[in-house]
């Protein structure tokens, strides 16, 4: 029998490969290694292949676009009805591989390099930007501990700790000016390095 379909699930190392006939029957249930995914699917006659769109979907389905076959990206949610069993991979590649052949599966457009070089930088960036509010709020809770109370615009806090590096008073000790300062100075990487993305 051919193989019109192939669920394969996709992993760091190990990948599961379920196929079906046009008859609907599994034809090959294979377990490969990485390095042994592109050489399998060269040697299969162009078939229709499907992966949930995950971490490495989009590379693999470059490659194996490259070698002829038709390959669809489904999104998890849409292929966990299909799963007759407990999960597993080996279950995973057969929900895939059912999943895949209904004509009403809505399937994910795969991402070209560019496309995945961008959606990088907004992941970056989007980090950065957390760990930056993560940085603001530890900057006024050490501050509001010592009775200083900056306001919550990020363009005030900025305005506040030059103002607490830059004056000696009574208020706030040598030790957590120094502090201050350090922080200070990582605030400014963290406004360069978000500022650098911006653009992407």
């Amino acid at each position: 029998m051919q193989v019109v379909r192939i669920g394969l699930d996709l992993a760091k190392y190990v990948f599961e490969v379920n196929s079906a006939d046009n008859h609907a029957k599994v034809v090959v249930r294979k377990r490969l290694r990485r390095d042994a995914v592109a050489g399998f699917f060269a040697n299969l006659p162009a078939c229709l292949v499907g992966m949930e769109a995950s971490n490495g979907a989009h590379y693999w389905a470059r490659v194996l676009t490259a070698l002829g076959h038709q390959v669809r990206l489904i999104s998890p949610q849409f292929v966990t009805p299909y799963a007759t069993s407990n999960k597993n991979d080996q279950n995973d590649a057969e929900a895939i591989c059912e999943a895949v052949g209904r004509p009403s599966m809505r399937f994910v457009p795969p991402k070209s390099t560019d496309q995945l070089a961008v959606q990088a930088v907004h992941r970056i960036r989007r980090r950065l930007v957390a760990n930056r509010v993560r940085l603001v709020n530890q900057i006024r809770g050490l501050l509001s501990e010592h009775g200083i109370v900056i306001a919550r615009d990020i363009a005030q806090l900025r305005r506040g700790l030059a103002v607490i590096v830059g004056t000696i008073n009574d208020r706030v000790s040598e030790m957590l000016r120094a502090l201050m300062r350090e922080l200070q100075v990582e605030l400014s990487e963290l406004d360069t390095r978000i500022a650098a993305y911006a653009g992407g």
